[in-house]
C-alpha cells in the first residue's frame, strides 16, 4: 500500500485499499491495551480513533476496483468493528472517546456528509454512557459540514481548529447546540512560535457568550504530535529566541493559562512576558530584514509587469 502526506503535513500514512469483497475484523487491540496501562498508572486517558467515515474517505479502491466505487458504502461493514472497540472501552473504564473526522473539512459530495450522519446514527446506542467528542482540525468547515458535524447522533462535544478555521468562528457565534461542549483550539498545534494569549483569550470570550461558560473547553488545534517535545532541551538557543517560541510541553502550559484566564484567574505577569515577547519578535532585526523585504517587493513588481 502507497503512502502519503496527511493532509498538507509532513507526516505519512500508510493508505488503505478497499473493495465491496473486504472484511474487516477487530484486528489490533491497541487503543485499549493502552487506555488501560496508563489507567494502572493513574492516568485516566481519553483514547482517540481515526473515525469510521474519515477512515474510508482517506481509502482508495483496491487494484482492480473500479475508481468509482463509493468507499462509504463500506460502513455497514466497518461500523460492527467501531462497536467492538467502542464496547470493549467501556468495559475497561472509559469515560470520553475521541473521533477524529478530519475529512469533514474537506470539499465533500452531498453523499459523503450525509455517510457521517449515517455512521453516527448507527453508532448512537452503542456510545451511551460515554463522553463523546468528534475532532476536526486543518480547516475551516463549510456551512454544510458544521451543520452535519453539529447534528451528529450521540456525541457531545465538538473540537474545531479556530486556528486556521478562522470562518469557522463565525459559524458557532450564529449557531451553536444548546448543553454541547466545544473544544476551541486556539493555540496552534502545527508550529513552533508561542501564542498570542491576549488575542486567543479575545476569541474565547467572545465564543464563550454564545457557547456558554461551562461548556468551553480551551483545547490546541490539532494534536502535538506536529511540533517539538519540550524547549527545556534546547540548551543552544538564547533566551530572546526561547521567549519566541513554544513546542509542546510549553504550549500545554499556554492552554492552562488561557483556561485559567477565562475562569477569571489571569496570570498577569504570564500574559505581560508573552505580549513583550510578541512585540519584540515582530520587530526583530533578526526576523524582519529591511534589504530583503525591499527584494521581495521588487521581485513582486517586476513578477506583475511580467503578468501584464
Amino acid at each position: 500500500m502507497e503512502m502519503t502526506n496527511w493532509f498538507d503535513t509532513n507526516y505519512l500514512f500508510i493508505v488503505p485499499k478497499l473493495g465491496p469483497d473486504v472484511k474487516f475484523s477487530y484486528a489490533s487491540h491497541k487503543a485499549v491495551d493502552e487506555f488501560k496501562e496508563a489507567k494502572t498508572l493513574g492516568v485516566n486517558t481519553v483514547p482517540v480513533i481515526i473515525g469510521p467515515v474519515s477512515y474510508l474517505l482517506l481509502s482508495k479502491p483496491a487494484k482492480g476496483v473500479e475508481k468509482t466505487f463509493s468507499l462509504p458504502s463500506l460502513l455497514p461493514k466497518i461500523i460492527p468493528v467501531y462497536k467492538e472497540v467502542i464496547s470493549e472501552l467501556k468495559v475497561a473504564g472509559a469515560s470520553w472517546i475521541q473521533f477524529d473526522e478530519p475529512t469533514l473539512v474537506l470539499d465533500l459530495e452531498s453523499h459523503q456528509l450525509e455517510a457521517f450522519t449515517a455512521a453516527y446514527a448507527d453508532l448512537e446506542l452503542t456510545l451511551s454512557g460515554l463522553n463523546v467528542l468528534v475532532e476536526t482540525y486543518f480547516a475551516d468547515l463549510t456551512p454544510e459540514a458544521y451543520k452535519i458535524l453539529t447534528g451528529l447522533k450521540g456525541i457531545t462535544a465538538y473540537g474545531l481548529d479556530l486556528v486556521r478555521g478562522t470562518q469557522t468562528i463565525e459559524l458557532v457565534k450564529k449557531d451553536f447546540p444548546k448543553g454541547r461542549h466545544l473544544f476551541a483550539g486556539v493555540v496552534d498545534g502545527r508550529n513552533i512560535w508561542a501564542n498570542d494569549l491576549a488575542s486567543s483569550l479575545s476569541t474565547l470570550q467572545a465564543i464563550e457568550a454564545v457557547v456558554g461558560k461551562d461548556n468551553l473547553v480551551v483545547s490546541t488545534s490539532c494534536s502535538l504530535l506536529h511540533t517539538a517535545g519540550d524547549l527545556v532541551n534546547e540548551t543552544k538557543l538564547d533566551d530572546e529566541i526561547k521567549s519566541w517560541l513554544a513546542f509542546a510541553a510549553q504550549k500545554v502550559v499556554e492552554v492552562n493559562a488561557l483556561a485559567k484566564a477565562l475562569a477569571g484567574h489571569k496570570d498577569v505577569a504570564f500574559f505581560s512576558s508573552n505580549a513583550t515577547a510578541q512585540v519584540l519578535r515582530k520587530s526583530s532585526p533578526r526576523v524582519t530584514n529591511e534589504a530583503v523585504l525591499k527584494a521581495a517587493s521588487v521581485s513582486q513588481v517586476i513578477a506583475l509587469w511580467l503578468l501584464l
